[in-house]
């Protein structure tokens, strides 16, 4: 998430992208990008009539987790959306040498506009300052550079925002509830975006005086070590009223945790949005009652983004000529009341 200083646009849900606010303003942006639309279930795509051709390069981390996948797919479906849209996409890598080689190659192509998640922001700074030099324009998808004269427009999630959102959620069902307590299965700590998000959920806990946190653990975003790390959590602690774990993927090894030690005594919010977790919100019949969403629809709408930049188009809705500087995606929270909405999006 980007530094509290830098002016964010807030949208208000996950299923919504950039697509469905790109309409046909003018713009002086420069001469490279455009705009393309999300998976099936995301918003619509707008302004779908064809225009100037454009490629739009796009190289991301290797998809190692559903929700890495969920990206590359996303953006390869909005593109497909566009007739004159050409999507020149990485085979991805988590060795920043290898993906600064691949983003170099893209340059090389002379592409129109690059889309880029870095597996490391700070290592891939540099290559972002040489496309923008370049005159190619850069929209920098969720892991930030360190500095924002590498792109053009960032998007991506709100990791405080998931903690906050969580915890309020978590707040809300045991304000009445003497004592309380809860735990938290975090992600890796080695990284800031686990930080954010345990801090998120930590200043919204302080909103309720009768809830404390008596445990954490922090796990690897994998099912493996999502379940063992559950299992040491429910042998330390005997008794507690909710747990917040940071991720779905390492939800599903919680769960299985959960399951073998014959626990149903309290309620469990995860996070990211996987499919795997909104069916069982929506099945109701165990303790995962919501997830808080780290909306993988981004990279469709970075794609939209692109697009507009290359068809010097604006976000309708807005008065600017331009599309904006930095677009920060809402932490929705999925509950059986509304998982019916967000289901097309979830992720496997």
């Amino acid at each position: 998430m980007p530094e509290s200083s830098r002016r964010h646009l807030l949208l208000g849900g996950a299923a919504v992208s950039a697509g469905a606010l790109l309409t046909a303003c003018t713009s002086n942006e420069p001469k490279n990008a455009k705009n393309t639309a999300p998976a099936a279930g995301a918003a619509p795509a707008a302004d779908d009539k064809p225009g100037t051709p454009v490629t739009i390069g796009f190289a991301g981390p290797q998809a190692d987790h559903g929700w890495l996948n969920a990206i590359n797919q996303n953006a390869k479906d909005r593109a497909k959306k566009y007739s004159e849209v050409t999507l020149e996409i990485t085979e991805g890598s988590n060795d920043t040498a290898t993906q600064i080689g691949q983003v170099q190659t893209l340059i090389n192509k002379k592409v129109d506009v690059l889309v880029i998640l870095p597996a490391d922001g700070k290592a891939l700074t540099q290559i972002g300052l040489q496309a923008m030099k370049a005159g190619i324009p850069v929209i920098n998808l969720d892991r930030i550079f360190a500095s924002p004269q590498a792109y053009r427009c960032w998007i991506g999630g709100d990791n405080y925002g998931m903690g906050l959102n969580a915890g309020n959620f978590i707040g809300e069902r045991l304000k009445d509830k003497p004592n309380a307590t809860v735990v938290e299965l975090a992600g890796m700590d080695s990284l800031e975006l686990t930080k954010q998000r345990t801090q998120g959920f930590d200043d919204a806990l302080k909103n309720y005086p009768n809830i404390r946190k008596v445990a954490r653990q922090a796990a690897d975003f994998t099912v493996e070590s999502g379940q063992a790390k559950m299992a040491q959590l429910l042998q330390a602690q005997t008794k507690f009223d909710a747990l917040w774990n940071h991720d779905d993927d390492q939800g599903v090894g919680a769960l299985r945790a959960v399951a073998q030690a014959g626990r149903k005594d309290f309620l469990m919010v995860g996070g990211a949005g996987a499919r795997s977790a909104m069916d069982a919100i929506k099945a109701d019949t165990g303790v995962l009652k919501a997830t808080v969403l780290y909306p993988p629809t981004m990279a469709a709408s970075a794609i939209d983004l692109a697009r507009a930049l290359g068809r010097r188009k604006g976000v309708g809705g807005m008065a600017e000529l331009e599309i904006p500087a930095s677009i920060t995606l809402y932490s929705a929270v999925v509950t059986k009341d509304n998982v019916d909405e967000y289901l097309p999006t979830g992720f496997n």
